[in-house]
């Protein structure tokens, strides 16, 4: 079986880092819980929203992000019972490509680059499962879908959902 794994806000903090980077700029640290059903961007006074969104044009951004918790752990598992490719809308921002590359040799060096999907829009993937944090990737996927929870979209409904890669691991392995 062919699985699918999406990279920012599924295996990589790219929200605590938006968050991280407010914090360094601003001297403010956000709470999570206060960006429940919001975008990072949305969590900051309207003054500050470009400068947030502008995080991700930075050199660097995606190179340096945490892990989510227990996903190297888990992956790693299933990548023993299933195909597992990484499958990343890595084509918006100029230096994601390489830096999202980088990433994954250091945290997933057993997922090889000819199992890493880095692309633009999500709906050319065909497999049986896609772990997704955007409804718009899952909605298109014909296989099984399951949304990653994050601050952005704890409002959204009408997907099986994983709150954690424990979670995961236990619909899965």
């Amino acid at each position: 079986m062919t699985l699918f794994v999406d990279m920012d806000e599924v295996l990589a903090d790219t929200y605590g880092a938006h968050l991280e980077l407010y914090k360094e700029e601003h001297g403010v640290q956000l709470n999570l819980s206060d960006c429940n059903g919001k975008e990072a961007w949305q969590c900051v006074p309207k003054e500050h929203s470009k400068q947030m969104m502008n995080h991700a044009w930075q050199v660097g951004f995606f190179r340096d992000l945490d892990l989510i918790k227990d996903s190297r752990e888990v992956m790693a598992e299933l990548d023993k019972k299933y195909e597992v490719y990484i499958a990343s809308a890595a084509m918006q921002f100029p230096n994601s490509l390489k830096e999202k590359s980088d990433w994954l040799d250091e945290f997933f060096p057993f997922i090889p680059w000819e199992r890493r999907v880095l692309c633009g829009h999500k709906f050319i993937l065909k497999g049986d499962i896609l772990i997704d944090d955007r409804a718009y990737n899952l909605e298109s996927f014909d296989g099984r879908s399951i949304m990653f929870t994050s601050p952005h979209n704890t409002n959204t409904n009408g997907f099986e959902r994983a709150n954690s890669w424990n979670e995961i691991a236990d619909k899965l392995l």
